[in-house]
Order: structure tokens, then sequence, then C-alpha cells
């Protein structure tokens, strides 16, 4: 877990000249909400936005050639690539912190009523979101890297748009789990994220140890 820690902490140094855009696609969703007056839609449109910034470590890492730095650490490509994918998860958190603090301030603002069951579904939804853009995109920049990946990028967009279409259309099924068992919506959210990211990690590790091979 130290090597882990090490190397989340060794991407976030590298995406450092980047932190001001990031802070940026934390803040810019919350004129969205503003304008679509919907906090499920602000939180998915602010995940789509931060998850669009996790092929950043890989671009730094392939334009200055750390290749060579990666193979002569004294650490596992397991531990490497556990730690990017702890600093995509810790950017995602921090998107979903954000947006959950002030989209309904705004929405509170602007005398749109914001209930408790509604945060929970945005939680859940947002958490949702993110974790099916990132296990797609991580294991794809890590088999083409991030200039032939750059497809990638675009899967947030692709899924956000699919969002809008499909929010609307949805029963209100998840509305009537998050407000009668939103502890059951909590846990199916976090039971199907960490399998998720647990077999993405495993085709990342995979990917990985073919191409030293």
């Amino acid at each position: 877990m130290t090597d882990t820690w090490k190397a989340a902490r060794m991407d976030a140094a590298l995406v450092a000249p980047y932190w001001k855009v990031i802070a940026f696609t934390l803040l810019l969703p919350v004129a969205f909400v503003a304008i679509n007056r919907s906090l499920l839609t602000g939180v998915s449109f602010a995940m789509c936005f931060v998850a669009m910034t996790t092929g950043y470590p890989f671009s730094v890492a392939e334009k200055s050639h750390m290749e060579r730095l990666y193979g002569i650490l004294p650490v596992r490509r397991r531990s490497l690539v556990a730690g990017r994918y702890l600093l995509v998860l810790g950017l995602g958190a921090a998107a979903l912190t954000v947006s959950l603090a002030l989209h309904p301030l705004v929405l509170w603002a602007l005398g749109e009523p914001v209930a408790a069951a509604d945060i929970g579904r945005a939680a859940a939804g947002g958490a949702l979101l993110y974790t099916l853009y990132t296990v797609f995109q991580l294991p794809g920049y890590y088999r083409y890297g991030a200039i032939k990946g750059r497809v990638f990028l675009y899967i947030p967009v692709a899924g956000f748009l699919a969002t809008l279409l499909v929010f609307p259309r949805v029963p209100g099924l998840a509305a009537e789990l998050a407000g009668r068992a939103p502890a059951a919506l909590a846990g199916l959210v976090l039971a199907a994220a960490v399998g998720l990211y647990a077999l993405s990690v495993w085709v990342s590790v995979r990917i990985v140890t073919r191409k030293e091979l």
C-alpha cells in the first residue's frame, strides 16, 4: 500500500501544472446546474468533465518519455497501476464532494427545492457514471497511450449525452429506492464500483505486463 500511495503522489506531481484546469472543471458545472435546474444532471456533468482529465498523467508521462524511469524504479508495475487508479479515484471523490456541496446551494438560491433523496440519487448516479467512464478509459490509455488512445477521452462526453436522453425516461425506481432505501442504493453502487474497478485494474496490469514482455 505504501508503494501505491507513493505512485499516486508521483502521478499527482506529474499533473501539477494542470491543477488549475482541474479545479476549473470542478466549478464550471455550477453554471450548468443553474441553467438546467437539475441536481442529477449537474452532478453528471461534473463527473463527465473530471473524467476527461484522467488522461493527463498518461499524456505527461508519454511526452516526457518516462518509461525508462518506471523501468528502474524499485516498485512493481502493479503498484504503479494501482497508484494511478488511486489518483483517479481521488479526483472523482473530490469532484463528487464539491458538486454535492455547491450544486444544492445554487438550486436553493434559485428557489428550487432539493430533498435529501435528490442528493442521494445524485451522489449514486454521479459515482456510478464516473466509475463507468474511468474503468474503460484507463485500460484504453494503458493499451494505446494518451496520443493514440485519445478517443478514450470522449467516453465521458458520449456517456453524458446518453444520460441526457436516458434520465428523463427512466422510471421512478431509482428515486423510490433513494427515498425508501438509501442504504440499499448506496450499497448497490458501491458493490458495482468495487467489482468494476477490480476488473479494470486486473486488465490494466495484464496490459502493462504484456508490454514488458
